[in-house]
């Protein structure tokens, strides 16, 4: 870290070993004062954050907006985090690759949520830490021992799906490969415990969109993409009977983020018929999504939620690269 800049009141909580409600107050009046966040005092929050063994409960509210203020609107342009303050922020709440409390995994996940736009790598990394809690049993989301490493619960289903929404503002709108890869690992690493089922949604909705969108398909905002409208009962005859297996969002759920229909539709028409020709020129699924997928779930029976993706590809792209047809056939 640079010198650290902090009035005398900051400086004076160095040494003490907890930071009261009364002391959020006066750092809440020191801080924000001047109308704006400089890297010195932030830097100042981390090492009282580091330093401070009993916190309030007011604490992590404060230093999570306080910090977060900083990364996000400090630079111009404001909203756009920049490479400089990206590389700041992991560099400082990393411990050998993973993020040290719950306070500063909530602060990375909040950066994401009010960045207008923010490097590719950062939301990978977000979502690699709850990778390390699920898979491996490691990082802040372990503390209290109330997760079940190689079990994916509802709690860090949510998490993950926070993170890929918040990651879709500003033009942001396909899942990026990296995150793909995140999802991929922990859907490999899960597939035999009993996962919430709304771990399915996402890991569907998400692999499509990264696989499609990566192509020139028109998807909407991932957002919308990964939003939890219930659409089960509205599933095609033939094929909701599989899906009653997976979770209440059903294929007809999947498909309506893609299809955009009913209050959106006018909204996304336009694009999607211009995107629909450069899909059958492109082939949706090009050859290297294809590869990718084949590479992933070729070779090995199908994982439930794997046959949900393949089945929404089949329906919804113009047309399926040939590398992926015998995969398709698997669901036909």
């Amino acid at each position: 870290m640079g010198e650290l800049i902090m009035s005398a009141p900051v400086a004076g909580l160095t040494s003490k070993n907890r930071i009261t409600a009364e002391d959020v107050v006066m750092l809440r009046r020191e801080v924000f004062g001047d109308g704006v966040v400089s890297r010195g005092e932030a830097e100042a929050l981390f090492a009282l954050d580091a330093t401070a063994k009993d916190k309030c409960a007011e604490w992590p509210d404060f230093f999570v907006e306080a910090v977060t203020d900083y990364i996000v609107h400090q630079e111009k342009p404001a909203g756009y985090v920049s490479e400089d303050n990206a590389d700041w922020l992991v560099r400082t709440i990393s411990r050998d690759g993973m993020v040290d409390s719950r306070t500063e995994l909530e602060l990375l996940v909040r950066v994401l949520e009010k960045a207008k736009s923010s490097p590719n790598r950062l939301c990978a990394y977000a979502l690699k830490q709850v990778a390390h809690a699920v898979v491996d049993g490691k990082g802040p989301l372990m503390h209290g021992g109330k997760l079940v490493p190689g079990r994916i619960a509802k709690a860090e289903v949510e998490l993950l799906r926070r993170i890929l929404y918040a990651y879709g503002g500003d033009g942001n709108i396909a899942v990026t490969r990296a995150e793909a890869e995140v999802l991929f690992r922990i859907n490999e690493r899960t597939t035999a415990a009993s996962n919430d089922p709304s771990w399915n949604d996402v890991f569907v909705k998400a692999i499509a969109n990264f696989v499609m969108c990566s192509a020139g398909y028109e998807a909407p905002m991932r957002g919308v993409a990964l939003r939890q409208d219930s659409f089960f009962e509205q599933a095609e005859p033939e094929i909701g009977g599989f899906f009653s297996r997976m979770v209440s969002g059903g294929l007809a759920g999947i498909l309506e983020a893609y299809r955009a229909p009913g209050d959106i539709e006018a909204e996304w028409e336009s694009k999607n018929k211009a995107a629909e020709a450069l899909a059958r020129r492109a082939e949706t699924v090009d050859a290297g999504e294809a590869r990718w997928l084949v590479e992933h779930i070729g070779g090995r029976p199908l994982h439930e939620n794997e046959r949900a993706l393949l089945t929404l590809i089949k329906h919804a792209s113009p047309e399926i690269h040939p590398a992926l047809k015998p995969l398709i056939d698997k669901v036909a």
